[in-house]
């Protein structure tokens, strides 16, 4: 495979041009990173994802995690096996210095920007996500015990934690509670310097395993006098093994794994059912105030939020290197003198490809934007980007990853060839961290009309800017400016619809997911018109590769000409409003 499609140049460059990575770093007060540096931490990541993960992604997806005797002598299943070699893999990944990355320093962390690692961490998603997935949720944990935790908890977990020793879970989800957090039952009953928690959590994600010789388990339980409803749930650190005097894990605390779900996808992944206090209560350290738990977990969710959408892009990459592949070696066509020619000649198939590589470059680009704005503490903006990021970015994988599939043809349902892998782990991540339709609910809720629509019009604003100097470009670029102006036109159109008809109380929710998917393809064409006018400026200034840079020149025309239009269809859902979505009688349907 040339070079040049490698997604690590295309890291690069949005590191470079679009998030302007050595000027950020000073901004910051790391004058000591730049890109030359992030360019050899890329490479070495590299190396792990490709010689220790991806060889594992396939033997994740056939030989399942399983619940089992731990110790050989309590007779009973008290613990979950992880796949064989995911325990040697996490050795060389913790030992490699990654779980530290973008940690904090005084607890032993490198303290490296946050765009940088997010960039790190599409390799290990893309390598084998299921994997993944257990230092994300470490990395989540350590954000809410960073932000909300007293001094003690801090020095007792947080080196651990970030050097990677020990990982972090995130338990919400309970049998009878869902996303409505208000109905959480577990309970959290004071004793002198601790809690003794009981109850049961469902659906999470590294649960149990033997990777480690410690978990934290973050866990929302309820109070005894605590108000009803979300303000009455308060956050608990509840670890595996609780703490001798020296801090080195001691006695079993009372929280199991009591079963693993069977999933479409993610098979190396223990989805667990876990258990508190079966035997009496599992000791658990209140973080922060009490009642504040649901404000605390969302420090972990929103880090975990953008970290699934980047998860979108990479299993969508993933995706795409797989099917250019088999479309380069795959012989199907004759031609006139006899000769046969592989499939990546076909128009069709080339659409195809050009979807998944404009698409996956678009959602790193955004990905990466997003991911610097929380280095430079613009919250705002932050705040803004996250659903679109959580759920454009993972909607559009669905479609992605799909085209994986429609690519081997035939072969792509045959689950030797590897592509339905990629299809059946890609559709849990619209799923996890909120549903696409509690992100679109986030972002006309709590992230437009909670502030006016100002900060959706700063937005709009800079996108504007960004458009007018693409239309300048002329050439090859007059189609796609053109898109660009009119989705941007109808993301003005959008948010002044919303405004306009918030009186209307089904109208926000019946159009939240065409709001945020138009919004996912309008700042996807925005950063694809700010890549191609670097591109265009840096081959002007003889700079950098021709190739590559030429590569990118037309994937951002297609992008602009073949994806921003959805905005339309996405606009006119959205102004036909409430009334046929809510028309009819539950018995009707």
């Amino acid at each position: 495979m040339s070079d040049y499609i490698h997604p690590q140049r295309d890291a690069e460059f949005v590191l470079n041009e679009l998030v302007q990575f050595d000027q950020l770093c000073k901004a910051t007060g790391q004058d000591e990173v730049n890109a030359e540096l992030a360019s050899v931490i890329l490479t070495e990541a590299g190396k792990l994802g490709n010689g220790v993960l991806a060889p594992l992604n396939k033997v994740g997806d056939l030989n399942h995690p399983t619940l089992v005797d731990i110790d050989g002598q309590s007779g009973v299943e008290s613990g979950v096996r992880e796949t064989a070699g995911f325990a040697d893999a996490y050795r060389e990944y913790m030992d490699g210095g990654w779980s530290s990355l973008t940690g904090a320093e005084e607890f032993g962390g490198q303290n490296l920007p946050n765009v940088l690692g997010t960039a790190v961490n599409e390799i290990w998603q893309s390598a084998n996500l299921a994997f993944a997935l257990c230092p994300l949720l470490g990395q989540g944990a350590i954000e809410s015990i960073s932000h909300h935790g007293s001094d003690q908890l801090k020095q007792a977990y947080l080196p651990k934690m970030i050097s990677g020793e020990w990982t972090g879970t995130m338990n919400l989800t309970e049998p009878d509670a869902g996303t409505d957090l208000a109905a959480v039952k577990t309970k959290a009953v004071p004793v002198n310097d601790h809690y003794l928690i009981t109850g049961q959590k469902i659906f999470i994600t590294w649960g149990d395993h033997q990777m480690t010789d410690n978990i934290v388990h973050l866990v929302l339980a309820r109070l005894p006098d605590a108000p009803a409803g979300v303000k009455g749930i308060s956050l608990f650190v509840v670890p595996k093994f609780m703490l001798d005097e020296q801090g080195n894990p001691a006695q079993r605390n009372d929280a199991y794994a009591v079963s693993l779900e069977h999933k479409l996808g993610i098979h190396g992944s223990p989805t667990c059912v876990m258990s508190f206090g079966d035997n009496g209560g599992a000791v658990g350290y209140l973080v922060g105030e009490p009642n504040k738990g649901l404000a605390y977990m969302f420090t972990m969710m929103n880090h975990a939020r953008q970290g699934v959408g980047l998860q979108g892009l990479a299993v969508s990459e993933a995706s795409y290197q797989h099917a250019l592949e088999y479309a380069k070696e795959r012989i199907q066509g004759t031609q006139k003198d006899g000769s046969r020619y592989s499939i990546i000649k076909f128009p069709d198939v080339r659409r195809m490809l050009m979807q998944m590589k404009s698409s996956t470059e678009a959602m790193r680009a955004l990905c990466l934007v997003a991911s610097a704005e929380i280095d430079r503490g613009n919250s705002a903006r932050v705040e803004l980007l996250t659903p679109i990021v959580k759920g454009w970015v993972t909607e559009l994988a669905q479609e992605l990853t799909y085209l994986g599939v429609q690519i081997h043809g035939g072969m792509g349902f045959i689950e030797e060839t590897g592509a339905a892998q990629f299809y059946r782990d890609a559709r849990i991540l619209t799923i996890y961290e909120g549903t696409t339709g509690i992100q679109g609910l986030d972002l006309v809720g709590r992230k437009t009309l909670a502030n006016g629509g100002q900060h959706l019009a700063e937005l709009l604003d800079e996108i504007a800017e960004g458009i007018s100097r693409f239309e300048a470009l002329g050439g090859q670029f007059d189609l796609a400016a053109q898109q660009c102006r009119i989705a941007l036109e109808n993301g003005i159109a959008a948010r002044q619809w919303l405004l306009d008809n918030k009186q209307d109380l089904s109208a926000p929710g019946s159009a939240s997911v065409s709001f945020m998917m138009l919004f996912g393809y309008l700042c996807g064409g925005w950063l694809m018109a700010k890549s191609a006018l670097q591109a265009k400026a840096k081959l002007d200034a003889g700079e950098g590769d021709p190739e590559f840079l030429n590569t990118k020149l037309t994937s951002a025309q297609f992008f602009c000409e073949h994806m921003v239009p959805r905005t339309q269809s996405c606009l006119a859902s959205i102004q036909a409003g409430s009334e046929s979505i809510m028309k009819l009688d539950e018995l009707q349907f």
